[in-house]
Order: C-alpha cells, then structure tokens, then sequence
C-alpha cells in the first residue's frame, strides 16, 4: 500500500520533533538557556500535532500538559 500525503507529513513532523526535543534536552545538559525551552516548545507542539493527526488523545493529552508546564513556568519568572 502506498503512503498517503497525510502519513508522509505525520512521518516528517514526528522525526523532526523528535530531534529537535533530543536538541533540547542536549541544550539543557549543557545549560543552554532559554535555548532548551525553545527546542521543547517546538519539539511538544510537534508530537501535538502527530496525536492530533493520528487522533490518538493519550499523545495529545501528555502533549498539552507538557506544554501547559512549561508555559506555567516561563511566565512565572
């Protein structure tokens, strides 16, 4: 069966926020802030988006709350 346009995007957004989360946690090995809270901003809104698309409310929901924390504790600096 031949992949859809859909699945091809799914497969690019996963892999991307993948390495880009694995960008921020090197970032936060290496102590470089606010950088490691960008790449997991970018890296969580894209596993997001793959839930979203696969309808898969468990990723959404680890996803949301994620991105919910790090939002909370950003503006109460």
């Amino acid at each position: 069966m031949q992949p859809t346009a859909r699945d091809r995007w799914v497969f690019i957004i996963k892999w991307g926020a993948s390495v880009i989360q694995i960008m921020g946690y090197t970032a936060t090995g290496f102590g470089w802030t606010p950088w490691n809270i960008y790449l997991f901003l970018v890296g969580v809104l894209g596993w997001f988006t793959v839930g979203a698309l696969w309808n898969d409310k468990a990723l959404m929901l680890v996803h949301l709350v994620a991105l919910g924390a790090m939002i909370a504790g950003m503006t109460s600096r």
